[in-house]
């Protein structure tokens, strides 16, 4: 195990290779070019202003000055490089000024977008949700965070309105019930995604939960990996739905069967979206259950060694993997941090979409359990709290998150299933939701990101609503992913239809809220990024009507059982902008 006594800017020799002056080998000078910051090489000066803070100070003893000085003596007291830096390592962000529109978030400095409260982030990864925690969870956004809460796409509950006086008292309720907002965001491990159905579904390959506990346990709060170039990514699932975005993960592990060893784990790596996407790599290997923390630490420990950290811009792992191609990742990683070679397998077949789980469904034991789609994420605490008083009148296991911004709940008995089915949907959460409510997913948005340039989440709730209205017996799974910026949280390009904020002139010449629209994008079977078509932008006001007439379009001219993802690879572009008249389509057929 690594040991925790490093210090923040110094890898720590748990593998061969990893520091030859810690082995006893001589020091390597610093080469006289600059390269890419890669500290294996040599490469730490100079600093941008990232890695300056993190060599001054590990981002993790923040905490320390949270309880003792700043939650003391109020948010003017906090130091500006922990305010805008090593706060995210507990799961702290400023949350956009109110009154700022979209045009101020390039044209301002980010502090003077900050507002006096924060955004906080707490981690499940992957952990079951009972009914302590649940209502651990409600009570402190009732009295603390103004009875927000939203599930994100990375299974997390995030808080606004956070100050920085009542930290330290949500730490307290939280860590009671075993939840933490440590390195829920930073150049850190961010939270785990794993699957919701592990150790319960019928037809899962291997329960990864034990592996993902583990790597928790040892590496989460660890100085050793608490400086990373970037953010670092995990997803691990024993499904064969693939439910959590393997795909665009750091770091992914995937149930796999060897025909000699039995179950296992795939090893992916280098994935992840924003302005530069790219789909992980597979490397077709078998990995046991009890040895995926080694192999998890063996990756991130590449990543922190060989990472690019001098521009930020190509600081994720996607960029070291690209440039190494998957062969001489795998050879580092089996040398000079694993010390062994890694079992060949053909890496799993992919299903046609990934799975979210929504619905009722019957466990391996007999139990059922129950997906629930909130609206695009969005719940409140006063929902979690009655979410753990049903979870606990009913007799359920728990409930987990997913990596689609929606609920699952384990372990309900056959013969109380309708009604607490119903019950959920007394509280707002809907276990057989349109198609529409069930696919569309939205990130924060202007409301409280300052990255951010137009609303995501109301708007694309009225726009659920509306296509309800407008389609309300749609008898095929369209997803739209709505995102405030370029930084694709929402996962933009892996959705049929990808909205990306930005913003557009109107029809009188006006600057207004828009988007960008990526369409036929998707995980699974067909991993492939939506498609931009030149020059065409949608403003906000008109996207319920630009929505509509693309779907008219496809369920015009689709052919047979046709994805609208394979749709849009053979449309004519005047279809996909939403500019031919129906009744054209209907009439050639």
């Amino acid at each position: 195990m690594t040991s925790n006594s490093t210090t923040p800017n110094k890898p720590t020799p748990t593998g061969p290779g990893r520091n030859r002056e810690a082995a006893g080998a001589p020091a390597r000078r610093p080469r006289p070019k600059r390269g890419e910051g890669q500290w294996a090489l040599g490469y730490r000066e100079p600093l941008n202003a990232n890695e300056q803070f993190k060599k001054d100070d590990d981002a993790l003893n923040v905490r320390a000055r949270i309880e003792n000085i700043y939650a003391l003596r109020g948010f003017d007291s906090i130091d500006p490089s922990d305010l805008s830096g090593r706060f995210r390592w507990w799961g702290l962000y400023t949350q956009r000024k109110p009154g700022y529109d979209g045009g101020k978030t390039a044209a301002l400095e980010p502090h003077e977008l900050d507002d006096r409260y924060f955004m906080m982030r707490v981690r499940t990864d992957g952990a079951l949700l009972g009914p302590e925690q649940l209502r651990a969870l409600g009570s402190a956004s009732t009295e603390f965070a103004r009875d927000t809460a939203d599930i994100t796409d990375r299974q997390n509950i995030q808080y606004h309105w956070v100050a920085v006086e009542d930290v330290p008292a949500i730490w307290q309720r939280l860590e009671a019930v075993g939840l933490e907002t440590q390195e829920a965001c930073g150049d850190s491990p961010r939270p785990f995604l794993g699957s919701p159905v592990a150790g319960v579904a019928a037809d899962e390959i291997i329960d990864g939960s034990p592996a993902l506990r583990e790597i928790k346990q040892r590496f989460i709060g660890n100085p050793a990996f608490s400086n990373l170039p970037r953010k670092f990514k995990t997803a691990l699932t024993g499904h064969p739905s693939h439910d959590v975005a393997p795909e665009v993960n750091d770091v992914s592990f995937v149930g796999t069967v060897h025909p000699e060893h039995g179950p296992g784990f795939d090893l992916w790596v280098g994935g992840g979206l924003s302005t530069n996407p790219m789909l992980a790599q597979k490397l077709g290997v078998w990995i046991p259950l009890d040895e995926v923390a080694d192999a998890w630490e063996g990756v991130a420990g590449i990543f922190r060694d060989y990472g690019y950290r001098r521009l930020r811009s190509r600081a994720r792992l996607k960029f070291l993997v690209a440039d190494w191609g998957v062969e001489k990742f795998r050879s580092i990683l089996e040398d000079e941090y694993l010390d062994r070679r890694l079992v060949d397998c053909p890496s799993p077949a992919s299903p046609r979409v990934a799975g979210d789980h929504v619905g009722v469904h019957r466990q391996k034991d007999g139990a059922f359990y129950v997906g629930a789609a909130p609206t695009v994420g969005r719940v409140s605490g006063t929902l979690l709290s009655r979410l753990g008083d049903l979870v606990e009148e009913y007799g359920a296991q728990g409930v987990r998150l997913t990596a689609y911004q929606k609920l699952v709940v384990l372990g309900v008995a056959e013969d109380k299933v309708d009604a607490f089915v119903a019950a959920l949907d007394g509280i707002g959460l809907s276990a057989r939701p349109s198609n529409w409510r069930k696919n569309t997913m939205a990130c924060t948005g202007i409301e409280f990101c300052k990255l951010a340039i137009v609303d995501t989440k109301n708007r694309a709730a009225a726009l659920v609503d509306e296509l309800e209205r407008r389609f309300p017996d749609l008898d095929t799974p369209i997803t739209v992913n709505v995102n405030g910026c370029p930084n694709a949280c929402a996962r933009t390009q892996v959705a049929d239809i990808g909205l990306k904020g930005q913003l557009v002139l109107d029809e009188d010449g006006r600057q207004v809220e828009g988007f960008q629209v990526h369409l036929g994008g998707g995980l699974g079977l067909d991993p492939v990024f939506g498609k931009k078509l030149r020059a065409h932008k949608v403003t906000s006001a008109g996207l319920d009507d630009y929505v509509t007439a693309v779907v008219h379009a496809f369920l015009a001219d689709r052919e047979g059982d046709e994805t609208f993802q394979d749709w849009v690879l053979r449309a004519d572009d005047e279809l996909l902008r939403g500019e031919t008249d129906v009744r054209t389509l209907e009439g050639a057929r």
